[in-house]
């Protein structure tokens, strides 16, 4: 849902900017790369020391370097391979940042053994959950199910509820749940998003090798009566 109408949204909010850059000389690719590097300096630097607000303040600012690097791509007429390989390379850079900067915290001064295994379980299942995507379509199968909670999804909760646990600094009284709970959210969102994928590959799959096996045994019948017809 995030996907398809809050990216349509930013997107034509970002498209000024966009072009903007692109008339000073900025490539998507250095949009990129600056981007990821804010994202993580954001996550690594304020989450470990349990500044959300501030934390979340700098890498929403960045975060939006995604839509930005794609909107002048495409601008330019020049989206390609590799930008596209780039741009998922280093979005799983920067979700790993983030939710490494929450296990760090909870692994230190959050003093939270079960939230660090929860933001460490975030960290991992959001990976594994984009390369059974990846892995699949490389096989030559279409994936066709997007999940419960995809990328878009797993960033907007977290970082929301991040931000407004951060006001627990400024003195907003029980605030502070809202990141464990969203957290929570995630993990079990993942897992079921990651056995939709697997369990759609596997359909896929299975009709995939059934239908090159009734084309196999169609190939062979048709060879057949053309040996017969030969023959006679």
């Amino acid at each position: 849902m995030l996907n398809k109408y809050a990216r349509a949204f930013f997107t034509r909010v970002l498209t000024p900017f966009a072009a903007f850059l692109i008339r000073r000389g900025v490539s998507p690719d250095t949009v990129t790369l600056i981007g990821t590097a804010g994202v993580v300096a954001g996550a690594l630097v304020f989450y470990p020391r349990g500044e959300f607000f501030w934390g979340t303040v700098v890498i929403t600012l960045f975060v939006f370097s995604d839509l930005v690097d794609g909107n002048m791509a495409r601008q330019l007429g020049r989206s390609s391979r590799w930008g596209a390989f780039l741009d998922s390379t280093l979005d799983r850079v920067a979700d790993g940042a983030i939710f490494g900067g929450f296990a760090l915290w909870y692994a230190g001064g959050g003093d939270d053994n079960v939230l660090c295994a929860v933001s460490i379980f975030c960290l991992t299942s959001g990976q594994v959950v984009s390369y059974t995507k990846a892995r699949g379509e490389s096989i030559g199968l279409p994936v066709a199910v997007n999940g419960l909670v995809e990328r878009a999804e797993r960033l907007v909760v977290s970082l929301v509820a991040a931000g407004l646990a951060g006001f627990d600094t400024f003195g907003v009284p029980g605030i502070h749940v809202l990141l464990p709970i969203a957290l929570w959210l995630v993990a079990v969102g993942s897992l079921v998003t990651l056995i939709q994928r697997v369990v759609t590959v596997r359909r896929e799959s299975a009709e995939a090798e059934a239908a090159a096996a009734a084309q196999d045994n169609e190939d062979d019948q048709h060879n057949a009566s053309h040996g017969s017809e030969a023959a006679t």
